[in-house]
């Protein structure tokens, strides 16, 4: 991977991180605007269960956050873009799509059909 496109990915992660955590504070600012007492219990309900919905949510996040670090550093010390059980380099296409990927195609293929097998048994 030359430089220009390491550039391009490093700008792309770190984007990716600054937008998650701008809607992380958002969700935390409403969260706290609408800690009201609903007096309907289906009011309650709903509103409880957005919450819930949106607490979900921000946990993935969250870890997506430590994968996208993950990624930088694999940036900074030469080994983003290679898949990490074959050595072999990962499509830029498939970057470009996740950039936090760390299997080639083949390798999440395989990947998937072994956890699949084993899932069915």
């Amino acid at each position: 991977m030359n430089p220009r496109q390491r550039d391009y990915f490093r700008k792309k992660l770190e984007r990716w991180k600054e937008e998650i955590l701008r809607e992380s504070r958002e969700t935390l600012e409403n969260l706290q605007e609408e800690s009201q007492n609903h007096p309907d219990m289906a009011d309650r309900a709903s509103s409880e269960s957005d919450r819930a919905l949106e607490l979900r949510t921000r946990d993935r996040q969250r870890k997506l956050i430590s994968k996208i670090d993950a990624a930088i550093k694999r940036i900074e010390d030469g080994t983003y873009g290679y898949c990490e059980e074959t050595g072999e380099p990962i499509g830029i296409a498939r970057l470009d799509a996740r950039p936090i990927a760390t299997l080639s195609l083949e390798a999440q293929e395989m990947h998937e059909r072994r956890e699949k097998v084993y899932r069915d048994e």
